[in-house]
């Protein structure tokens, strides 16, 4: 019975189950047809607020309105308007162009509501015909970006100016790990748009936002942009300032090739006055700038340090104090290992400090006391341990390179009184340096401390003795006696702060070393040839030249002396025969005019016989090294092609930078990257075989990534850490004489591949970065 039962049942379920199926079908299109006269609703409401908006005034038409009654209360009621004009003058002062037109905001609103109407009424469609036509909407083409362009130049609309900065953000952030974001309008692009979107936003916002923000087309300082923050315009337009700011960092340190982002900085330097309203900003643009510096190729680092200096100028010391911390720590983190080469590009980040140096002299000498004053202390400790450990901290390339920094920097600016103080401490500090450990196998690095002395007599007038140190060299024994270890190699003594023994015993660092001290003692004797005291001054030198020239076997060096005593004797007759006819006293200040006008004619045996030694010193510097090497593979270029005005500048970067910068090709399309991405595994298989004494070949020459700078931190607590000597040993530990207490890095030659990392192409960059984005770090924190 139980079964018939069930058997009855399934019939009424059955009936039961359809007319639940009919009555939800009939809920669903009740409600469907509910939310379709929302819509209308909300589109009639939208149309009926946009009449209203019509026949209603806008608000720059009042504005104009209320600025004509203002100046017809100066004819109507004089004495009222006089009575504001000296009360309340600001109300006075209206000015109706600070008011936006409601157009623009009119047509935005018209197309969202369009857009809601549109994606409601594709909800009904099926899923891929709505992901379609999203795609559609998200794609910017050709067409677009000329017409906003054209908007721009000729009508000057707000609204396309806002359009072609969504699509620069979306070009910055080109392969970013977006997701689905339904927010965003545009996320796709071919390689042409990417071009011309980036050239014309680099090439004329900057002029486009000084419009809008009433400002001049060129310059500007922090005191105007402070105070335009106050104003009306910078609170409608201040956003789209930071969008181009923003995206221009992002796309920055997210770039590899050199011409890409030196096209971009150039560009970008026109517009560096504005991150005065955005500190944070501020601050991330000048660690970009100085990563650049430090480690970018060709024309890279003369483009960051234009925008570092304009940076300083235009913004003050806050930006001077940041930059030349970070400039400071880069140039010493360059100068771990020097060869002929190396010696080139030290030179050139050292002459870019200076220059940097210039722009704000106060703020410069507090920042040249604390370092001159850490590497005082340094010395002190050598001094006082009298240990390896901190011999090694003064007997490095940091050290020497830090005073030579700092002796560029007096000499530089010797007639600006901020500076001239640093010169006393630094010249002691050198002086202890040069005799620390008076060695054979240190000459080379007293007579780079006596070259720096000299410069700094030569730039402040003043007299330092430096003779002695000289002299003193000619009296050590390893160049007194033969020469036992054959002619041997030429030694540049420009690359070196240790010779290695069997060096010494060399015929040509003899050679070498007296030449040197030769040079460097008529270089310094011929500063003070015009001197009134000239006879008292050279009295001890010639005595020690005499000395050397009779303990001297060697014929070469014996004719070499008796030249500089001949021209040190015709000095002083020159000299005691003017001085002869003079009435006063060498203490009194009419000495100081002596002989001027025969200094200006350089008219003494010795400024003469000065201009021969510099000239065959020259040539001997040149038979060293093969080739000059300057900064860059193209910065000599660079130089002569500078262009003479901003205008000029302007339009070389747009015409030759930008086509060279952004090429048509750039985007996806070329098979470059697969091919880099082959050579690449090529390179590291050859890598693994390598064997352990080539990898030992390499410490030992100084192949490391201590030349890269990476991070810059402005803390005192990483300024400590500049002169670490961790990881540098001396290859000769038993060697007898006192020089050997002391281990120092021999000259290296720095063949690191790592040291260049601004490569790639723009070309491959923007099909794989989304690829390669997460094995990438970037660069920049």
């Amino acid at each position: 019975m139980g079964t018939k039962d069930d058997i009855a049942m399934d019939p009424i379920s059955d009936k039961k189950r359809e007319k639940k199926k009919l009555k939800s079908k009939k809920a669903e299109a009740e409600e469907h047809e509910e939310q379709h006269k929302r819509l209308q609703e909300t589109v009639s409401n939208k149309k009926r607020e946009k009449r209203e908006k019509k026949k209603s005034k806008s608000k720059k038409a009042e504005a104009e309105e209320h600025e004509e009654q203002l100046k017809r209360l100066q004819e109507t009621q004089a004495d009222f308007y006089e009575y504001m004009k000296e009360h309340d003058e600001e109300l006075l002062k209206f000015d109706a162009n600070e008011f936006e037109d409601d157009a623009d905001l009119e047509t935005e609103a018209d197309t969202d509501v369009e857009d809601i109407a549109k994606q409601d009424v594709d909800d009904e469609t099926p899923k891929l015909e709505t992901a379609k036509k999203v795609n559609e909407q998200k794609t910017i083409t050709s067409a677009m970006v000329d017409s906003w362009c054209k908007s721009i130049q000729e009508d000057a609309k707000l609204g396309a100016v806002r359009s072609i900065l969504r699509a620069y953000r979306t070009a910055c952030h080109y392969g970013d790990d977006t997701g689905d974001d339904q927010s965003a309008k545009f996320s796709v692009m071919s390689s042409a748009v990417f071009n011309k979107i980036m050239i014309f936003v680099l090439s004329e916002m900057d002029g486009i936002l000084r419009k809008l923000l009433r400002l001049p087309a060129t310059g500007g300082m922090k005191g105007t942009i402070m105070e335009l923050i106050h104003t009306r315009p910078w609170k409608n337009y201040n956003h789209l300032v930071k969008s181009y700011l923003g995206n221009s960092l992002h796309v920055l340190n997210q770039m590899t090739d050199t011409g890409m982002i030196a096209f971009t900085l150039r560009r970008l330097r026109h517009s560096a006055v504005f991150l005065a309203a955005f500190p944070s900003l501020l601050r991330k643009y000048i660690k970009v700038a100085l990563h650049f510096w430090g480690t970018g190729g060709g024309a890279l680092p003369v483009v960051s340090l234009l925008f570092l200096r304009d940076l300083c100028i235009r913004l003050g010391t806050d930006c001077v104090d940041d930059c030349i911390k970070g400039m400071y720590k880069a140039y010493v983190l360059n100068c771990q290992f020097v060869n002929a080469v190396k010696l080139q590009h030290i030179s050139f980040l050292g002459n870019c400090l200076i220059e940097l140096l210039g722009t704000d002299i106060s703020a410069s000498y507090q920042h040249a006391f604390v370092f001159i004053r850490q590497l005082a202390m340094i010395l002190r400790e050598a001094l006082n341990t009298k240990t390896k450990e901190a011999f090694r901290k003064v007997y490095q390339w940091k050290f020497i390179h830090c005073l030579e920094l700092w002796t560029g920097a007096v000499c530089a600016y010797s007639s600006q009184s901020e500076l001239r103080p640093v010169a006393y401490p630094l010249a002691q500090i050198i002086s202890g340096v040069a005799r620390l450990v008076p060695t054979a196998r240190y000459i080379p690095l007293r007579l780079r401390c006596v070259s720096m002395l000299n410069r700094i007599a030569a730039s402040t007038g003043t007299f330092i003795p430096v003779s002695m140190l000289l002299v003193d060299m000619l009296d050590m024994k390893e160049l007194n006696r033969p020469p036992t270890g054959g002619v041997g190699k030429g030694v540049d003594l420009r690359t070196l702060i240790k010779v290695s023994k069997p060096a010494v015993k060399t015929r040509a660092f003899q050679e070498a070393c007296v030449y040197s001290v030769v040079e460097e003692l008529v270089e310094h004797m011929s500063q003070w040839s015009y001197s009134i005291a000239f006879f008292e001054l050279s009295s001890i030198p010639i005595l020690r030249l005499r000395s050397f020239y009779k303990t001297t076997k060697a014929e070469r060096f014996r004719k070499e002396m008796k030249q500089l005593i001949s021209q040190i004797e015709a000095n002083s007759e020159f000299v005691n025969k003017k001085r002869a006819s003079v009435s006063f006293l060498p203490n009194e200040p009419a000495a100081a005019s002596f002989l001027e006008d025969d200094k200006k004619a350089g008219q003494s045996p010795l400024s003469q016989y000065a201009k021969k030694m510099r000239q065959r010193a020259k040539q001997r510097n040149e038979s060293l090294v093969e080739t000059d090497v300057i900064v860059g593979e193209n910065s000599a270029k660079f130089g002569k092609i500078a262009p003479s005005s901003d205008e000029e500048e302007d339009e070389a970067d747009r015409n030759e930078k930008g086509a060279a910068a952004f090429s048509s090709g750039w985007l996806p399309g070329s098979d470059s990257k697969e091919k880099e991405v082959e050579e690449e595994k090529t390179k590291q298989k050859k890598r693994k075989r390598k064997s352990k004494t080539t990898e030992k070949k390499q410490v030992e020459e100084g192949a490391g990534e201590d030349d890269v700078v990476e991070d810059y931190v402005f803390s005192d607590d990483e300024e400590e850490d500049l002169f670490d000597i961790g990881g540098d040993k001396d290859e000769d530990e038993d060697d007898d004489d006192a020089a050997d207490e002391i281990t120092d890095p021999e000259t290296k030659t720095s063949n690191n591949k790592n040291s260049n990392k601004t490569k790639g192409t723009y070309k491959t960059w923007h099909k794989t970065y989304k690829k390669t984005k997460k094995k990438k770090k970037p660069r920049v924190a």
